[in-house]
């Protein structure tokens, strides 16, 4: 973890940021968190049981920073909350998402299945892709097994 936050560090001064005590405090709940997708009112409440005196409003602003410099994604569901996601090392995309539209979690597909998608895009319309994002909704396997063992019950 302290390699990455190192990494992290350096991206912000490259940017002519420093990295505070506070925003160290809000990236290390990020990266203990990494597959939680959480909200900012959850990073803030995490953030709170360790650093007791950093405000809501700390963890907003750090939060927009971390965005601004693409450390973190931010991403919605669907379901109006904004949630925050670290960007994998060395990822030139957004990975993608499967939300479960019966229990509501989250998978996460690492592999980028979009490139010959974005050669057609950039090609036919004439436009320069920076990034992209792709969140599937449906039911996860977990559902659809558990209905499977309810069913032969």
């Amino acid at each position: 973890m302290e390699q990455r936050i190192e990494r992290i560090k350096k991206q912000l001064h490259s940017q002519s940021y420093k990295l505070t005590p506070q925003r160290e405090a809000t990236v290390r709940v990020l990266l203990e968190h990494e597959e939680d997708h959480l909200s900012a009112e959850n990073v803030y409440l995490l953030v709170k049981e360790k650093s007791p005196e950093i405000g809501l409003a700390t963890v907003y602003r750090t939060l927009e920073l971390l965005t601004e410099l693409k450390v973190v994604d931010k991403i919605n569901f669907g379901d109006g909350v904004s949630r925050y996601d670290l960007r994998k090392e060395g990822a030139t995309h957004f990975h993608h998402h499967l939300v479960c539209i019966d229990c509501g979690s989250v998978d996460e597909i690492q592999e980028d299945l979009l490139g010959d998608v974005e050669k057609i895009v950039e090609r036919r319309w004439n436009f320069l892709i920076k990034d992209h994002r792709l969140t599937f909704h449906g039911i996860c396997h977990r559902c659809t097994n558990n209905k499977g063992n309810q069913e032969n019950e």
